[in-house]
């Protein structure tokens, strides 16, 4: 359904094979003992996938938002962890190629597996408000700045090398004046404020982070003083919605799987058949694939207009990580249902797809507030 070129084939493909041989066979480990995937980052790495969004000028792939979709679902269907940590990975490495003159050591540090990124937007002040921080950074004169917050939900965190951070402009009036810095990994003031041990996407180390009175160098500002809502909403959210709906069709696409094999696989001793002779479970299978269907061919939209943008776009980047969500929360629901007591004591992994889909849906912005979003939109009145 995302209808790629020969080239993106070849990536979608080193992508799938990546996922099947390095994240699957960890993928159970990493959410049992809640740990970062640090070696399947680096099979990642290893493959030239961390510099997918890398401009090719600063030896990348210079891949975009389509085949960003296609890669993140192939991860998702087998660590949905890992999904997640790729895909901020990719929203913070969008900043950086906006700004090259800036990052131009760093971009080519990612391509070449060196450097992991992230975003550190929401704080605990702001919660998923992640457009307005309450952070605010103090000018050091010459355009450097100091920055002093409490950065909650940091995918990564202190496993990342580079971290996009938000803050209230030096001069701002207002709480959607932000600026938006770089922060790397060994500057002073920088700690992780308590671990992650969260319900679903254990493995993402999505924990808190605090930073005190962080010393940035002009050089690492990535927007000017007051304009980086334009950077959240122009570069971020566009890549952050169609990745957040790819973990959530990839996650409904391993339930799909892990639904069928349990029913083709498990049998009725004493009439020697097999749940799949159930016309039940036959129909809430179909319905899961429906479900993931719909959600891939919505996602497959929403690629399509980012592409040719028109009066529709922003309403579907909007729609995309709701759409994409909530379908993998609708699936692995029907998957516990359809596999009964297999599902609940862990096999096929079911289960553990059943918790991480339920994360993406209060990652901000939450479904709630997407649902606000389009319906605001749809009204004719202002988003944001």
């Amino acid at each position: 359904m995302y209808r790629l070129n020969e080239t993106q084939q070849d990536i979608a493909r080193r992508a799938e094979a990546v996922a099947e041989n390095d994240l699957a066979p960890r993928a159970a480990a990493v959410d049992r003992d809640a740990a970062f995937p640090k070696e399947s980052v680096a099979a990642l790495a290893a493959a030239g996938l961390l510099g997918l969004n890398v401009p090719r000028a600063y030896d990348g792939l210079g891949e975009g938002p389509r085949t960003a979709a296609a890669v993140i679902d192939a991860l998702a269907q087998r660590c949905p962890s890992t999904a997640m940590v790729y895909l901020m990975h990719l929203c913070g490495i969008a900043c950086y190629a906006a700004v090259p003159d800036k990052t131009a050591a760093l971009l080519r540090d990612a391509a070449a597996g060196r450097h992991l990124s992230t975003l550190a937007f929401s704080e605990k002040g702001s919660r998923s408000h992640f457009w307005a921080p309450v952070s605010r950074a103090v000018s050091s004169g010459n355009g450097a700045v100091t920055i002093s917050a409490q950065k909650s939900f940091v995918t990564s965190a202190g496993h990342a090398d580079g971290y996009v951070v938000s803050s209230l402009a030096s001069g701002a009036t207002g709480p959607l004046e932000s600026t938006i810095c770089l922060v790397l990994k060994g500057d002073g003031g920088v700690s992780v404020a308590g671990p992650w041990r969260g319900m679903g996407l254990r493995g993402n180390a999505s924990a808190p982070m605090t930073l005190d009175a962080v010393a940035v160098a002009a050089d690492r500002t990535l927007t000017a003083d007051g304009k980086g809502l334009d950077m959240m909403l122009g570069v971020v959210l566009p890549l952050f919605q169609v990745g957040s709906a790819a973990v959530g069709v990839g996650i409904a696409e391993a339930a799909v799987r892990a639904t069928i094999a349990h029913v083709t696989q498990a049998r009725f001793e004493e009439s020697n058949s097999s749940l799949r002779d159930l016309p039940t479970l036959r129909a809430q299978i179909a319905k899961m694939r429906i479900e993931t269907d719909r959600a891939r061919a919505h996602l497959g939209a929403v690629l399509d207009s980012l592409e040719s943008p028109g009066p529709a776009t922003q309403l579907m980047v909007l729609e995309a990580k709701a759409s994409g969500t909530e379908a993998a929360v609708a699936v692995t629901e029907l998957a516990m249902r359809t596999c009964g007591g297999a599902a609940f004591g862990g096999a096929h992994g079911i289960e553990r797809l059943f918790r991480d889909a339920r994360a993406p849906i209060v990652m901000a912005p939450t479904s709630d507030v997407a649902y606000e979003f389009i319906g605001r939109a749809l009204c004719g009145l202002e988003v944001f």
